[in-house]
């Protein structure tokens, strides 16, 4: 039922979704769930429950923030593509990077935008921590997506260096979202982040709540942060 409620879905949170669209959400559904039995990449696999609590989770984003105009994005830990990939099916126009430490999820995920039929989507196999030293993508990107990764405080560092100063960094989480805001504050503060008003909405069948948290980069990060790799989830910035 969530599959074919999807579309409906979609328009009620401004996203409208072609035909064309459709199928290729579809078709991610197909692959996804193929590639899950060589590797774990998800423990949903009923196809209602992947339509609303990763595709639909995934583009709940749109509610948050307008991604109607060209931007260039990057997605850290995104693992089998969520958030990003589901926004990319929904704004083609979108240039994605997504970035794991796992390699053999870029192998899915290049085969999945082959597949898709996907432009303007890169996939780097790395630890965040080390990438956002690298001078082509510090301070590079109009927005960071995270969903599911690790703890706000933890987020906070692995995602906003990243970011442009003027750009946003956007996270997905759930019901426990208004308290992990708090535990961020000193991190938001530190790293150069100032909060923009929280998203809270239900998801329309299971009705569990979900939260979108949202920093505006205001100014550089620190050249300290990101820490080493494996320190921001260690010692988060409390």
């Amino acid at each position: 039922m969530s599959k074919l409620k999807f579309k409906d879905w979609a328009a009620d949170i401004g996203v409208e979704l072609s035909e064309h669209q459709l199928r290729q959400f579809d078709s991610y559904y197909q692959l996804l769930i193929e590639w899950n039995n060589k590797m774990n990449l998800t423990s949903i696999t009923n196809e209602d429950e992947v339509y609303e609590k990763h595709f639909y989770d995934s583009i709940t984003a749109a509610a948050a923030y307008d991604f109607k105009k060209p931007m260039n994005i990057i997605d850290i830990g995104a693992g089998a593509g969520f958030p990003s990939l589901p926004l990319k099916i929904c704004f083609p126009h979108l240039k994605v990077v997504i970035v794991d430490s796992l390699k053999k999820r870029m192998t899915f995920l290049t085969e999945l935008s082959k597949e898709l039929g996907l432009q303007d989507a890169q996939f780097i196999h790395a630890r965040a921590e080390l990438l956002a030293r690298n001078k082509h993508h510090r301070d590079s990107y109009d927005a960071a997506l995270a969903r599911a990764v690790a703890g706000m405080p933890t987020l906070t560092e692995l995602c906003l260096p990243f970011v442009k100063k003027g750009g946003i960094f956007i996270a997905l989480k759930g019901a426990g979202g208004p308290d992990e805001k708090n535990e961020a504050d000193r991190a938001c503060n530190i790293l150069g982040g100032e909060w923009l008003n929280s998203v809270s909405l239900t998801l329309p069948a299971e009705k569990s709540v979900r939260s979108i948290l949202k920093i505006e980069k205001i100014k550089s990060t620190p050249k300290a942060y990101p820490r080493k790799p494996g320190t921001p989830s260690k010692k988060p910035i409390m």
